[in-house]
This record gives structure tokens, C-alpha cells and sequence, in this order.
């Protein structure tokens, strides 16, 4: 007896809608069509900024740090979830939580274990790769400032800022770590 079993797959469109924004507008899940200015939009651009640089820092360690290229993975990950959610208006979608917040705190614990601390403040330089996270991690505070204004008119989640504020963290230790791994002296401000 040969019983055949036909299972329906729903097959999403992912290729650009080219053309649809060329007013100026653009599609939020769950809102309709909003301005490209609209605070989400914003938002969840700097998210897609800030992940495309961790992109790029990853592609400049080609896998030098097995450690260090699993943890901006994981976070790409993250960000890639977190731009989804604050381009959602529904609130109850935010899905970071105080877990992502504690992977971040102690992916920084575990690194700092390799630096000696600071006595004075470092200029972001270094290696390419380090000068990279530096801008990966002025670009998180970008997201950061765009997240509390957005957190003055609609919830965005308990552990948002949090998560953001100790990611900019993650990313400064990282950026020391990488210039050590290297062997490359960082340059002190003054």
C-alpha cells in the first residue's frame, strides 16, 4: 500500500518591491504604508546599519577568533530580530529579553579577562578590524539615542535600551581584545 502525503508550503516573497517607496513612503508590518522618516523606520535602519558593520568586522577577521566570530554572530542574530520588532507597532512582538541582556554582560566579563585595565581613554584605532567595531559601537549609541525617542512615544520593551547600552560596551572590550590578539599597542588619548 503506497499512502502519498501532500504537504502545503506557503512560500514567502523576500525580492526587493522595487519601486513601491518612491513617494517617500513604505510598509511596516502590521501599520500599513508610513513616511521613511516615521520614528520606526528610523529605528529599525540603524538597527540594519549597525548589523551590516558587524557584518563587516566579521568579514575583516575572517574567522581569526573562533570565540570572537560566534559572539557577533549570535549578535547579528539579535540585531537582526531587533530591527524586525521595533519595525512592528505591536508592542507585545519585542522579543529581546533580560537573557540577551546577560549574554551581552557576560560576553564582556569573559573578554575582559584578557585586557589590563584602563587608566586612560583609548583612541578607536588599532587594527582595521578594531577601528571597525569602534564604528560598529558609535553607531550602536546612534541606535540607542533613536531607541529612547522612540521609547517617548511607544513601547519598546523592557530590555531594549538596556540591551543596546551594554551592546556599544560589548563592542568597545572587543575592539581592545581584537587590537591585543593582534599584538597592536593601543593608542591612549592625551
Amino acid at each position: 500500500m503506497l499512502i502519498v502525503l501532500i504537504v502545503s508550503v506557503e512560500i514567502i516573497d523576500m525580492k526587493p518591491n522595487v519601486g513601491s517607496g518612491d513617494k517617500g513612503d513604505t510598509s511596516l508590518y502590521g501599520a500599513g504604508r508610513v513616511n521613511k522618516d516615521d520614528l520606526r523606520v528610523e529605528c529599525s535602519g540603524d538597527v540594519d546599519e549597525l548589523n551590516s558593520f558587524v557584518g563587516l568586522v566579521r568579514a575583516e577577521l575572517e574567522n581569526k577568533f573562533q570565540d570572537t566570530d560566534s559572539i557577533l554572530f549570535e549578535i547579528q542574530n539579535k540585531l537582526f530580530t531587533l530591527g524586525a520588532d521595533l519595525a512592528s507597532p505591536n508592542a507585545s512582538k519585542v522579543r529581546l529579553a533580560e537573557e540577551d541582556v546577560k549574554f551581552v554582560e557576560n560576553k564582556i566579563d569573559e573578554m575582559e579577562k584578557e585586557l589590563t585595565p584602563l587608566k586612560k581613554f583609548v583612541l578607536p584605532s588599532g587594527s582595521r578590524a578594531a577601528a571597525l567595531l569602534h564604528v560598529a559601537r558609535t553607531v550602536c549609541r546612534k541606535v540607542e539615542r533613536r531607541i529612547v525617542s522612540l521609547s517617548k512615544v511607544e513601547n519598546v520593551g523592557d530590555f531594549t535600551i538596556s540591551f543596546v547600552n551594554r551592546l556599544s560596551d560589548l563592542f568597545f572590550t572587543l575592539a581592545r581584545v581584537v587590537n591585543k590578539r593582534l599584538d597592536i599597542k593601543e593608542v591612549e588619548w592625551g
